[in-house]
């Protein structure tokens, strides 16, 4: 006997779809929409349903946005000779949050992964070097992760890079802010090691 009706079932097999999101909380999420007022429902649908017509890539950084250029392409108030490359949308996000950078962005949509059949031609990297030679371009800023897709990704932009007239630097990693450097892990330790900066 079905004890969840098949509306809701389905809604929950939809969730759990979600990166992150497991049946359990797919349930969880599934009721609280069941219990809420049926417009703030129908409003969640319709911004769902909204949301692949408002929002498209901005062709130049190939970040989610409902103009293009985007808010940050169209700044007058970014440095427009550099460009900061990440892997994702929420990768920008969380730089933007600290304030300390104000050039522009490139984002790749993803890295390499040969294994999983993913090369350069399906990422943004053909894009990000004719943006290199279309713009003004002095410093490419290579911003992905330290795991091991993100740091190949990396080397492989620093070799095709090397040929172009620009300077090409690499976020550094390390220590992270209040942690013991007695708990580091050694692959940490020895890149914090390695990007040392000399005091100013």
């Amino acid at each position: 006997m079905q004890v969840v009706p098949p509306a809701l079932e389905r809604l929950i097999q939809d969730l759990s779809r979600l990166p992150g999101i497991g049946k359990k909380t797919a349930s969880r999420l599934a009721l609280h929409i069941m219990r809420s007022p049926a417009g703030e429902a129908r409003a969640l649908a319709a911004d769902l349903a909204e949301l692949h017509a408002a929002v498209k890539l901005c062709s130049s950084c190939f970040v989610f946005s409902e103009t293009d250029p985007c808010r940050i392409c169209s700044d007058p108030g970014r440095n427009k000779e550099v460009v900061c490359v990440v892997e994702g949308p929420d990768d920008l996000l969380a730089i933007e949050k600290t304030g300390a950078y104000q050039g522009l962005y490139h984002i790749l949509h993803g890295v390499l992964a040969p294994m999983d059949g993913i090369g350069p031609e399906e990422i943004k990297i053909n894009e990000l070097v004719n943006r290199i030679r279309r713009q003004k371009i002095a410093e490419v800023l290579i911003a992905t992760s330290s795991t091991v897709p993100g740091e190949a990704t990396a080397s492989y932009l620093f070799r095709i890079l090397h040929a172009e007239q620009v300077k090409v630097t690499r976020l550094a990693c390390g220590i992270p802010m209040g942690m013991d450097i007695k708990y580091a892990d050694e692959v940490t330790l020895a890149r914090a090691i390695e990007t040392r900066q000399e005091s100013k």
